[in-house]
């Protein structure tokens, strides 16, 4: 066991590091070299190199009284460690680093590459403009993933003891991969279901390969596997597996199956014309062609791409098109465009802020278009869509119902050409299926499972975690529900658990109401 580094003498955190060193982000690719390949957008750099300009960055953390950046509510729900990994990584100890950040966080890399970072929002420099920003937490987050492989510190974690119970986890996202882990680790024999012809749920067929490699998803999974965790693709469960046969065969149920359920518009005129689809339906097929199985059924090639939708969703279809050869990419939001800095009034520290999020794809081709919102779409004689008719808009609450109204500001049409509309306008919640149907189970008036305080449905002896719980969320909140589901489940199987259980079910980020 390591010694806590506040035992260790002197060697505490820099306090005046952020006054040596400005914040730094990693380098990125060329555009040109970007648009080549499906690769990840950063550069590759000499790990030596890298590992110095980390540990720069690290130095920037004054390891704050009350470190906000893992609090539960402002800042990352794993509880992750924050503070001490990067006193760590200031000094140059990796190894300690990587155990300090794989104690609250199975998969660091997923969250690396893939949070928004809501502990940078939550980091004391991020209180004022003048400390140049906050601590590059995600940075050397990833930085510590990539050097525990390079170095070898990531080893099976095979259990010395068998319970002799079993789980089956349905769904191999973030949060059922974390739940599997978990509860592997912890002696019981698990099985995660999964319907897909391949692991990892939207970590492999919604997130695109220029955001993360799926080589980094498969050596997390070949690590679960030596640790004993079993996989079975191309199950539905409630289809190919009975629900019977389910609940004869394991003693709980995890239900990790997200909520996929997309969001439609099914108002605007000619929505019903070919070429428009949800942005879902288009980066599946375009990460299946990226693993090897051909030419995708939607394709943007040269074509002119409307991508209606400004979160993160909308962001991969936008850079999926530019990469297959999209003429021309065009995204709309129908909210104004946000602050480039933190607003205080409208989100004080330490929320997560309403500023405008720039992607990497943003800055390689296309361009974003706000307050607009489409009034009508075109058509040819065979039915295809080739255009859609935008009207400046504002976005109000109806004060007698509270709901949200979207209104033209005046009568001006502007047209633009559209051969591939992609609607990536949310997610409405879990999908129906047979296997809910087969459980007793169904959904909250948000397309949610509910749980109860220990994380179980209404029916005895079924869990519930993950997007399917929360909806449509963050990986690091996946991650989070799937520990704490495992806790639970350990505990309903054995009476009690040491597991770490990081979030409750009803736990929310904080927020100005």
């Amino acid at each position: 066991m390591r010694v806590s580094r506040r035992t260790q003498g002197p060697l505490v955190a820099d306090p005046t590091g952020f006054l040596k060193f400005d914040r730094e982000e990693p380098k990125k690719k060329s555009t040109e070299e970007r648009l080549a390949t499906w690769g990840e957008v950063y550069a590759d750099v000499d790990p030596n190199e890298r590992n110095e300009s980390v540990r720069k960055q690290a130095s920037r953390c004054m390891d704050c009284g009350i470190p906000f950046c893992h609090s539960g509510g402002s800042g990352c729900p794993l509880g992750n460690l924050i503070p001490e990994w990067n006193d760590l990584v200031r000094r140059g100890d990796w190894a300690a680093a990587s155990d300090r950040l794989h104690a609250t966080n199975n998969f660091p890399e997923f969250t690396g590459k893939l949070c928004p970072a809501p502990c940078e929002a939550g980091c004391v420099l991020s209180i004022s403009p003048l400390s140049g920003g906050p601590v590059s937490i995600k940075r050397v987050e990833q930085t510590i993933a990539d050097q525990s492989w390079e170095a070898g510190y990531v080893q099976p974690q095979v259990s010395e003891v068998s319970s002799g119970r079993r789980v089956a986890i349905v769904g191999s996202g973030p949060a059922g991969l974390a739940a599997a882990q978990q509860l592997t680790r912890a002696g019981h024999e698990v099985t995660v279901f999964e319907r897909d012809d391949r692991l990892g749920g939207l970590l492999r067929y919604g997130i695109p390969e220029f955001k993360m490699e799926k080589k980094v998803l498969d050596r997390r999974l070949a690590q679960l596997r030596k640790e004993g965790t079993r996989f079975v693709t191309g199950c539905e469960v409630g289809v190919d597996l009975s629900v019977d046969d389910l609940r004869a065969q394991y003693d709980a149920v995890v239900l990790a199956v997200g909520a996929l359920r997309g969001r439609d518009d099914t108002t605007t005129p000619g929505r019903e014309l070919k070429g428009i689809h949800l942005a879902m339906e288009h980066l599946v097929p375009a990460n299946k062609f990226v693993e090897g199985d051909g030419p995708p059924s939607i394709d943007a090639r040269g074509k002119h791409v409307v991508i209606i939708g400004g979160g993160d969703t909308g962001a991969d279809s936008y850079g999926t098109a530019t990469r297959q050869g999209a003429l021309s990419v065009t995204q709309l939001d129908q909210y104004p465009m946000p602050p480039v800095a933190r607003d205080d009034n409208r989100s004080p520290w330490p929320t997560w802020p309403y500023i405008l999020r720039t992607y990497a794809a943003h800055e390689e081709a296309g361009e974003r278009k706000f307050a607009v919102a489409v009034k009508r779409f075109a058509g040819d004689d065979e039915g295809r869509v080739t255009a859609v008719e935008l009207q400046q808009v504002r976005v109000q609450k109806d004060p007698a119902t509270g709901r949200r109204e979207v209104i033209p500001v005046n009568d001006e049409v502007e047209t633009f050409p559209a051969d591939l509309v992609l609607l990536a306008i949310g997610f409405e919640g879990v999908e129906q299926m047979p296997l809910l149907d087969g459980l007793g189970l169904s959904l909250t008036k948000r397309g949610t499972l509910s749980c109860g305080a220990d994380w179980q449905t209404e029916t005895p002896g079924v869990f519930v975690c993950g997007d399917a719980h929360r909806g449509a969320s963050l990986v690091v909140w996946a991650i989070a529900e799937g520990r704490s589901v495992a806790n639970a489940v350990d505990t309903y199987l054995t009476g009690a658990s040491d597991l770490p259980a990081p979030v409750h079910p009803t736990a929310l980020p904080l927020a100005v109401v």
